[in-house]
C-alpha cells in the first residue's frame, strides 16, 4: 500500500481526529457525517474482521463495541500508537498494509478512507487475494472517495481549485482515487456481487459479497 504515503500519515496522526470531526474546512465535505458513516460500515460487517488502515482506531472502536473480533492493520507507527491508546488490549494491531498482513481467519475485510492509496494494479492484486481468502458469503466493505466517472473525478479537482482548497486539490491529484466502473469490474471478476451506496459528495460505500 503506497509506502510513500507513510510520512504523510506520521505528520497527520496528531491532528487526524480534529480533521475528521469537521474542523478543517477543506475536508469538511470529505468527512461529512463521519461518525454516522462508521456506524453504517460497522453494521455491514460480521464475524471475524480484518481492518486495513486502522488509523487512530475510530472504526475499530465501533466494531469492538458491537462485539466483533478485529485484527487491525496500520502502516503508520504514530497512528498505531494513538489507536492502541484508545483501544487497549481489545484488538490486535499489526504493522502492515493491504498487501502485507498476517494469516488470520476472516469473514469481513473492511476499510475506510484508505483504499485510494493503492495504485490500480495494487488494487487488482489485493482484491484477487481477498477473493481467494474469503469463503462464500464473506464480505468486503470499503468506504472511500470514489467517482462515477473520470469526468466527475476531474470536476472534483477543478471544484477544489476554484474554492481555493489547494491541499484538497493536491490530495485528489496525488492519490489513486478509483472510479466505480473500475471497482465494479474488478470485484465481479473476482467472484463478488457488489453494490455501491453514495454517502456524501466524496465518499461511497462499496459492499461485495463473495459468491
Amino acid at each position: 500500500m503506497g509506502k510513500e504515503f507513510i510520512e504523510l500519515f506520521e505528520q497527520w496522526a496528531d491532528s487526524y481526529d480534529t480533521t475528521v470531526s469537521g474542523n478543517d474546512i477543506e475536508y469538511y465535505d470529505v468527512f461529512f457525517q463521519y461518525d454516522e458513516l462508521l456506524q453504517k460500515v460497522n453494521h455491514r460487517c460480521f464475524g471475524r474482521i480484518l481492518e486495513f488502515g486502522v488509523g487512530t482506531g475510530n472504526l475499530t472502536k465501533k466494531l469492538i463495541a458491537s462485539g466483533k473480533t478485529v485484527t487491525g492493520i496500520e502502516p503508520s507507527t504514530s497512528m498505531r500508537k494513538i489507536a492502541a491508546a484508545k483501544l487497549g488490549d481489545t484488538v490486535r494491531l499489526f504493522d502492515g498494509d493491504f498487501l502485507d498482513f498476517p494469516d488470520v481467519g476472516v469473514d469481513t475485510i473492511v476499510s475506510t478512507y484508505a483504499f485510494h492509496h493503492l495504485t490500480d494494479d495494487e488494487k487488482g492484486t489485493s482484491i484477487t487475494r481477498y477473493g481467494n481468502l474469503l469463503a462464500t458469503g464473506g464480505k468486503i466493505v470499503f468506504a472511500d472517495t470514489m467517482y462515477e466517472s473520470e469526468e466527475t473525478y476531474k470536476r472534483a479537482i477543478d471544484d477544489a481549485l476554484e474554492k481555493g482548497f489547494l491541499n484538497l486539490a493536491e490530495d485528489l491529484q496525488r492519490e489513486f482515487y478509483p472510479t466505480i466502473p473500475f471497482l465494479k469490474k474488478l470485484m465481479e471478476q473476482n467472484g463478488f456481487q457488489v453494490s455501491f451506496e453514495r454517502w456524501n459528495n466524496f465518499v461511497w460505500i462499496m459492499e461485495g459479497v463473495k459468491q
